[in-house]
């Protein structure tokens, strides 16, 4: 539980975090065998060490699905349309501080340079051109051109989107990554606790009858 802990440190945009949880469910898989054979058997009631370890694995195999969730978001967010404002607001803005990630500010400073470029340019193409009696060449390649600047421009504005969007998704399964993960600490806490409670309780309560 303690290694499992520790490898949400893992990032997920470089490692397989899924395939590192795996080899640690197998390898718990095979612990449990081997303490299927060394623990006593009893009719009458289930053990509580029993009950610590279904915890324990029930705890490993959530983290997995966690992961392959978080996963998911991050590597298939270009393929994802924009984020709903709602989500965007709730993730980004309340769910952020409560993760304790402080929220990303965004700069349109090479958008807004490229648009004012583009911009200018466009207008410049739409200032009349002085037109001649006789079919001048110049003329037919700087519509060719001005239709191409403009498929050039829907383009960028096309990627810059994208981006946008792939950048807010990426984001929010970071922020659902790290919320997870303080509910993760909660609740493995909360049964460790529980579980020792009940087990001091029970050996006291034998003592003392």
């Amino acid at each position: 539980i303690t290694v499992d802990l520790f490898s949400f440190l893992l990032p997920p945009q470089s490692v397989d975090r899924s395939s590192f949880k795996m080899t640690l469910i197998l390898g718990y898989t095979v612990f449990l065998l081997i303490m299927n054979d060394l623990l006593p058997t009893t009719g009458e009631t289930t053990p509580l060490i029993n009950v610590f370890f279904s915890i324990s694995l029930a705890l490993m195999v959530a983290s997995l699905l966690e992961t392959v969730f978080i996963t998911n978001i991050q590597f298939s967010s270009s393929q994802y349309s924009a984020v709903p404002h709602w989500l965007s607001v709730l993730v980004l803005r309340y769910l952020a501080v409560v993760a304790c990630i402080p929220p990303k500010k965004k700069s349109n400073r090479t958008t807004t340079a490229g648009g004012g470029s583009m911009g200018s340019n466009q207008d410049l193409l739409k200032a009349p051109l002085p037109a001649a009696p006789p079919p001048d060449p110049a003329l037919d390649e700087l519509r060719k051109l001005s239709r191409d600047l403009t498929a050039i421009r829907l383009q960028m504005d096309k990627h810059f989107q994208g981006s946008k969007a792939s950048q807010e998704w990426q984001m929010i399964g970071i922020v659902i990554d790290r919320l997870l993960f303080g509910l993760y600490i909660v609740f493995i806490l909360a049964s460790f606790i529980t579980i020792m409670s009940i087990w001091i309780w029970n050996n006291t309560y034998m003592y003392t009858a």
